[in-house]
Formats: C-alpha cells, structure tokens, sequence
C-alpha cells in the first residue's frame, strides 16, 4: 500500500503540528517556509488532507494511502472544503507573474462560506511570495478574523520579502534542506534516475525537476568549470555557456551548481559571499528584465572570472 504523498526528513515540524492538533490548539494559519524543493507543498499537502480526514497507520497518522477517498479527493482538487491557489496560465499559456488579488478574494470568500462535508475548511496558497502586494493585503482580514474550523497554509519559498502584518498573524514551521540519506530516500520514492541525487544537494524537487538530459549536462558543465575557477580557460568558458542556455531546466541546474559552490565558500572568502548575493539576486533580475539565457549564463560566468581579480 504506497503512501500517497511520502515525506522524508520533516518529522520535527509534522510532529509540531500533530500536537497542537492533539491539544486542541490549533493555529489558524501556518506559515511553511524553507528553501525550495525540500517538500514544503508536500507538507502543506499532508496536513490538508489530515485535517479533511485522511488517514495512515496510527504511528503515522500523515501517511494516508493512496487508496484513502479522502485523499483522491485532495489530490484530484475534488475535495468540496479544499482550496488550493497557485499561479495560473495567462492567454499565452505562459505562468503569470504572480497569484493575482482576485484569486485571493475567491479564496476569502471560500472561508466565508460553512463547510460542505461539516468539518474544517483548509486552503494553501504555494507561494505567498508569489503573491503580488494587493492580494497580500486581501488575506489580511482573513488572518485577522479567522472563521471557525478554518486552517490556512501559507507556502514561503523567500523570494521576496512577506508582509510583516502576515508573518506576525501565522505559526511558523521551518523546514532545513534534508540530509544526504533522507533526500536519496525522497528520491528513490519518486522514481528519479541515479544522478538526480547529485545536482539535488540536499532538495529532491530541485533533482526530480533537474534530471532532464540537458540539464544534467549543463549542471556538469558548471562543475568543469568550477574545477577551474577563478581561471577559466576561454573553451570551457564557451562550452559552459552552451550547456546552460540549452533550455530553462538547463540554466537552472547550471544557476544552482554555481550557488551551492559559491554558497560553500561565502563564509570564508567575503568575494564569494559578495558574489553569491549578486547571483541571487540575477534570478529575480533575469524575470523582470526577460533576459534570455545566454545573457544569464555570461554574467554568471562573468562574477567567477571576477573572483581572480585582486582586490
């Protein structure tokens, strides 16, 4: 019997929940915040169809089967008293930027309403940080003035800054990147090929989404390269270059790798912390200026020839 949505390395945090359950004490809204790929959603997921009724065996009452009607029922978006908002598809059939004001609104209204099946009402909204300022301050009276039986789970991966007024109003649950033997077993569970393990470093959204060939051949790309630093010789440069603008996941995997070898270093060489904020901060500039990939890779290739430079 499979376990519906499996989860591995996040028993402190599923624990704290449980036993505000238990006691009668449960917080309205949860704010789930961590890094991305290390299964945030997923929890958000578990405790949503806990709540609903979902059930696995007594020492791990969050592992419902597959075969649990409550949970098809979550997992489908069928369930009645179960809402979940994500960005959605413009006319061009592209993400649009941001959960918009009125899907929040359709949420609010969603809470206001008594629940179909007579028990609680959950939401998940994954990310509140993509959630432009406008809707951020539509959730507010809801958070303000929870109605009864509703619980609220608020998806953070801290790409951007959440309103103080939001964060203040929410319990915090703060998942860490998983260890070696927890993310091989994230992985194993999901079916993913051997050398997802490698570029995952420790979040296995990161190497199931990353395994695609392309992009396996940009993340090793980035290590040759990195193998190098801080002097590149110009063919490798130029191969790297390649490797990453191949397609999205290719750039993202080739970002990633640069990170975590710059994110290893930043404590002790301050040009590589230096270096490591201006990486991050290319993501987010890359968006909002549609930069293409060729354009993200150079600069990226760019900061490490930097780091030869004497200061």
């Amino acid at each position: 019997m499979s376990t519906g949505w499996p989860l591995f390395g996040h028993a402190p945090a599923e624990q704290r929940f449980l036993d505000a359950y238990a006691q009668g004490r449960l917080h309205h809204a949860w704010l789930i915040e961590g890094p991305e790929g290390i299964g945030k959603s997923r929890l958000a997921h578990r405790l949503t169809a806990f709540l609903l009724g979902a059930r696995g065996p007594a020492d791990r009452p969050l592992d419902a089967p597959e075969t649990d009607e409550v949970w098809r029922a979550c997992a489908s978006g069928s369930h009645p008293d179960f809402r979940l908002l994500k960005r959605e598809l413009n006319d061009k059939g592209k993400l649009t930027q941001d959960i918009s004001v009125h899907q929040i609104r359709e949420l609010t209204t969603f809470f206001t309403m008594k629940a179909a099946l007579g028990g609680w009402r959950t939401g998940i909204i994954d990310a509140i940080d993509e959630t432009n300022r406008n809707g951020a301050n539509a959730l507010l009276k809801t958070l303000e003035e929870p109605p009864p039986k509703c619980v609220l789970f608020l998806v953070n991966h801290g790409r951007e800054p959440i309103l103080p007024t939001i964060r203040s109003r929410c319990r915090v649950l703060r998942l860490s990147i998983l260890s070696d033997a927890d993310c091989l077993s994230a992985l194993e569970a999901a079916g993913a090929p051997s050398q997802a393990a490698r570029i995952a470093h420790g979040r296995p959204g990161r190497g199931i989404r990353l395994s695609s060939p392309l992009a396996l051949a940009a993340a090793e790309a980035a290590r040759a390269l990195l193998r190098s630093a801080p002097r590149i010789p110009d063919k490798l440069a130029m191969a790297a270059l390649s490797a990453a603008s191949a397609d999205e996941r290719a750039m993202e995997a080739f970002r990633a790798e640069i990170s975590e070898w710059l994110a290893e270093r930043a404590e002790t060489q301050p040009a590589a912390a230096k270096l490591w904020l201006q990486q991050a901060r290319l993501a987010g500039d890359a968006e909002r200026l549609n930069m293409d990939a060729a354009q993200v890779a150079s600069k990226l290739v760019a900061g490490l020839y930097e780091l030869a430079q004497p200061v």
